[in-house]
């Protein structure tokens, strides 16, 4: 479902300055560039309204963030957001996760984020849409991502993530099956989350990058 027009977005999308317009400039060049630093980079999958990404920012001032978004007026409602709050090392870029290759070099991201994504339900051929298949999780071991933190409220989509972590040999460790009553793990809940958390459970885990395989 597309987000509804806003009269302000366009505007937002033209000046706000945590808005990357030409991410295709740095094909081929470290992200780093961006932030005129070398921090580690933490992106984030589909950001929505900037919640997440914006806290998350604010509390660790000493890593650069990345917040990847498709829709154009969602995008520019985070990005506002980030700037009203005084958001930390934070850039936001339009883009769709399929041409990750393409703006992202090997070794660019040290975390990425991917928060409640679409679980695709439905027929059996739409599972590889979702975020957590193994066809992306090649593309991001291909870009060598040491590790992904997930967050779901489907189970099923849960169930088959496990599946393919598994399948593709990520090592999964802080496996939540109800997040909220955890004490373990500090959360910075999303939009969503924390619209629908009171309905169920927010299942979470995190993946590590396969280790090479030994040659002898």
């Amino acid at each position: 479902m597309r987000a509804r027009k806003k009269k302000w977005a366009p505007e937002v999308l033209e000046n706000n300055p945590r808005i990357l317009r030409d991410i295709t400039a740095y094909e081929g060049r470290s992200i780093n560039e961006i932030f005129d630093n070398s921090n580690p980079v933490h992106v984030e999958i589909g950001c929505g309204k900037g919640r997440f990404i914006t806290e998350t920012s604010r509390q660790n001032p000493d890593i650069n963030y990345v917040a990847i978004e498709r829709e154009a007026v969602i995008l520019a409602a985070a990005a506002r957001r980030a700037e009203e709050v005084s958001a930390g090392s934070l850039i936001f870029v339009l883009e769709d996760v399929d041409n990750l290759l393409n703006y992202f070099n090997t070794g660019d991201i040290s975390r990425l984020y991917i928060n409640f994504c679409d679980p695709w339900p439905g027929k059996k051929k739409w599972a590889k849409r979702r975020l957590t298949h193994d066809n992306y999780l090649a593309k991001y071991e291909q870009i060598q991502i040491p590790e992904i933190f997930f967050k779901t409220d489907n189970r099923i989509l849960f169930e088959a993530s496990l599946e393919s972590f598994s399948r593709m040999k990520w090592e999964l460790q802080n496996v939540s099956l109800d997040l909220h009553n955890s004490i373990t793990i500090d959360n910075i809940m999303t939009e969503y989350e924390e619209k629908f958390s009171p309905h169920g459970p927010i299942y979470r885990l995190e993946a590590l990058l396969p280790k090479p395989q030994s040659t002898h």
